[in-house]
C-alpha cells in the first residue's frame, strides 16, 4: 500500500521497519500519547508488523509509516474499522521533535481522510486527545476535526487526571 501526497509517502509496514518501529515504541517520551505502558520486545513488534499484511476488513485496523524523502518519521494508525457504520478511528505521532510542526501530520491526516472517503467510502473519521495536549488538538481542528465530546478526568498523569477530548470529522 502506497499513499503519496507533496511532501509524505504513507506505506504499509514493512520488516526492515522492525528497528525503528523498535525504537519508537519502547521510547517512554511518547508513552503518555500512545497509551503504552510497558516496552515491547523485536519479537513481537516482528508479530505486529506481520500482521498488518493483512486486510483492513480482516483486521479492522492498520498502521501505516509517515515517509518524507524515503525517511520514515512517524506512523498513523486507522483502528476501529466499522466498514458498516461508515467509521474508523485515526492516531498520528511524528517522532523526533525536529520533524514536528512542519505540516507533515496534517498533510498525512489530508492523505488518510482522502483515502477513507474514496477508498474505503467512509463517512467520518474520529480521534481521541488528552486535553493537555495543545498541539494534536490543533492539529486535528485544522484538519476540519470537531470537538464532539469529552471525557472528564479520564486520563491519570503524575500532576492528576487529564480529560481526553473526542474529534470527529464528516467526509
Amino acid at each position: 500500500m502506497l499513499i503519496k501526497g507533496e511532501r509524505v509517502r504513507l506505506r504499509a509496514l514493512e520488516p526492515a521497519d522492525i528497528e525503528v518501529v523498535y525504537r519508537w515504541e519502547n521510547d517512554p517520551a511518547i508513552w503518555r500519547v500512545s497509551g503504552t505502558m510497558a516496552p515491547l520486545s523485536r519479537e513481537r513488534i516482528a508479530r505486529f508488523i506481520e500482521e498488518q499484511s493483512y486486510d483492513i476488513y480482516a483486521t479492522r485496523g492498520m498502521r501505516l509509516v509517515i515517509e518524507v524523502e524515503g525517511i520514515a518519521v512517524g506512523t498513523v494508525d486507522c483502528f476501529d474499522f466499522e466498514p458498516r457504520d461508515g467509521r474508523m478511528g485515526i492516531g498520528i505521532m511524528v517522532y523526533a521533535e525536529a520533524d514536528r510542526r512542519k505540516g507533515y501530520a496534517h498533510e498525512a491526516i489530508e492523505l488518510i481522510k482522502d483515502y477513507a472517503r474514496t477508498t474505503l467510502a467512509l463517512h467520518q473519521i474520529w480521534a481521541s486527545v488528552a486535553d493537555d495536549n495543545a498541539p494534536s488538538k490543533a492539529l486535528f481542528e485544522g484538519c476540519g476535526f470537531v470537538e464532539c465530546g469529552r471525557r472528564r478526568e479520564w486520563l491519570w498523569r503524575a500532576e492528576g487526571y487529564a480529560d481526553e477530548v473526542e474529534y470527529q470529522c464528516i467526509l
